[in-house]
């Protein structure tokens, strides 16, 4: 019985947790950059590269794109060194810099014969295989300091915490699918990359962002093949470049309907 409580007081702060509505009128002028994990959390290992280099290299690569193709668009970073940012405060730039969209970017690991891409948002975890890469993400939270405290409760490793928090609907749920979509159209179609999908899970950094948003899976560092393509420099300006072509897309298409 006391679990079921403190799973159901959980479940009104989550719902609670936004009184946002997405606006009619929508003007994209602000985006924030995240870069997964970054200092003592170095995120997935390849045999050489680490995820938290490769994230960052391709995070700055397209704010500089943004930068230099939409003046009009200021850019932020969660980080842009190898420093341990936490979740919270990184959905807390977000919010207090009142971003229209937030891009969070990251490599997944798997087994070694595992590739592509995949595009999250906030929702529920239709498979295991979601669940799985949520549960790595969010297992960031065991290095901060009181971590219960900060997530209401929330603990990555109870599998009870992740079944009530995936049942959360962020109230951007539309708009985050729909340039998360695009995203994954332009790594098939334009850079030739795998495509495994648009897929929903319940991100922390994500629940904690108050405007849409998308966490981008770039590859798999586990796998060699993929290792050795996004360690390196020109492709990391490749994939930049399909991030940049989505959101210039969703840009223009959310302003048209002003």
């Amino acid at each position: 019985m006391k679990n079921i409580v403190s799973l159901t007081v959980f479940a009104f702060l989550v719902f609670s947790s936004f009184t946002t509505f997405e606006r009619k009128d929508v003007e994209i002028r602000t985006v924030v950059i995240d870069a997964g994990h970054g200092g003592k959390d170095t995120g997935c290992l390849g045999a050489s590269a680490r995820e938290k280099d490769v994230a960052l290299k391709v995070a700055l690569e397209l704010g500089q794109q943004i930068q230099e193709n939409l003046p009009d668009v200021k850019v932020i970073y969660t980080r842009k060194t190898d420093t341990f940012v936490e979740l919270i405060d990184r959905a807390g730039i977000a919010n207090k810099n009142h971003a229209d969209l937030f891009i969070s970017i990251h490599c997944n690991s798997g087994p070694s014969a595992a590739f592509g891409t995949e595009s999250y948002t906030m929702g529920l975890h239709k498979t295991s295989g979601n669940l799985a890469v949520a549960t790595r993400e969010n297992s960031v939270i065991l290095q901060e300091e009181n971590y219960e405290k900060k997530y209401n409760g929330f603990n990555p490793s109870s599998p009870q915490s992740h079944i009530l928090f995936s049942l959360y609907q962020s109230a951007h749920i539309e708009n985050s699918l729909r340039f998360a979509q695009k995203v994954e159209q332009q790594f098939k179609s334009r850079v030739g990359r795998s495509s495994r999908g648009v897929k929903q899970a319940g991100f922390l950094v994500l629940w904690k962002s108050a405007m849409p948003s998308t966490l981008i899976e770039i590859g798999f560092l586990t796998n060699p093949r993929e290792e050795k393509f996004l360690n390196d420099k020109a492709n990391q300006t490749y994939m930049a470049s399909g991030i940049y072509r989505a959101f210039k897309e969703y840009k223009t298409e959310l302003e048209a309907m002003n």
